[in-house]
């Protein structure tokens, strides 16, 4: 299995950065041949351009939870952001997911994934 390495950030609304969880594809609980496989016993087709996903990552050490939720035990803690604390993300927050994956100084980076949450809309 590949260890993939991620990292999510945290940015809040007034440019605060904190990095909120480590995590690696060593946790996941089946590989990626595994999903495929899967997803394939029965006949169903997978062709060009067909995505697999792993949904959330976790390890058992504390920030490599793949969820605030996990990390936060349900909103029951809290998580700090510079002078602020979160048990789930507000209006105005921004995650960044990084990722690397290779071995003997080998590396291959997936880029920068960023979502940013935005207020409901008022109708």
């Amino acid at each position: 299995m590949y260890d993939i390495q991620l990292e999510v950030d945290l940015i809040t609304e007034d440019s605060t950065a904190q990095t909120i969880c480590k995590t690696s594809g060593k946790n996941l609980l089946f590989s990626f041949p595994q999903m495929l496989a899967h997803h394939t016993i029965n006949g169903c087709a997978m062709t060009s351009g067909d995505l697999l996903g792993s949904g959330t990552i976790s390890g058992t050490e504390l920030g490599s939870q793949g969820s605030m939720l996990e990390q936060t035990k349900n909103g029951k803690e809290t998580i700090s952001v510079g002078s602020q604390s979160r048990t789930f993300l507000e209006d105005g927050d921004e995650i960044v997911i990084r990722g690397m994956c290779g071995e003997l100084g080998r590396f291959v980076g997936f880029g920068e994934c960023r979502g940013r949450i935005e207020p409901t809309l008022k109708l």
